[in-house]
């Protein structure tokens, strides 16, 4: 048989397989890439393996990390300025509440957007 590409192949038994390896990336995931990951593992299951296979699932993935960053960071920013937390050091437990809460709003836009989409 006659291998014309440029793989390497070993011999086991009465077969040929070829010597694949795939890229690790260089940065673990971070949370959205991974939630990313699962979505696409779970409901697209051919996406993800075409990602897989032509090498673009990774950088795919960290680039949504970073735009989910720069996402959430922004918009903190403007619902901060929206809606203004209550003053800190008189009242430390409305200040915590209004922060989570804006914070999960924050959260399930970019869910909503970038992860589920």
């Amino acid at each position: 048989m006659n291998m014309s590409s440029n793989l390497n192949y070993t011999q086991t038994g009465d077969y040929l397989l070829p010597n694949l390896t795939l890229h690790q990336p260089k940065t673990p995931l971070g949370k959205y890439g991974r939630m990313r990951l699962s979505f696409l593992r779970q409901q697209h299951p051919v996406l993800y393996h075409t990602m897989l296979l032509n090498g673009s699932l990774y950088p795919t993935l960290t680039e949504l990390e970073q735009t989910a960053a720069a996402m959430k960071k922004q918009l903190m920013a403007d619902l901060l300025a929206k809606n203004p937390a209550p003053d800190k050091e008189k009242n430390q437990m409305a200040w915590v509440q209004h922060m989570n809460s804006l914070q999960e709003q924050v959260e399930e836009v970019i869910r909503t957007e970038l992860i589920y989409s």
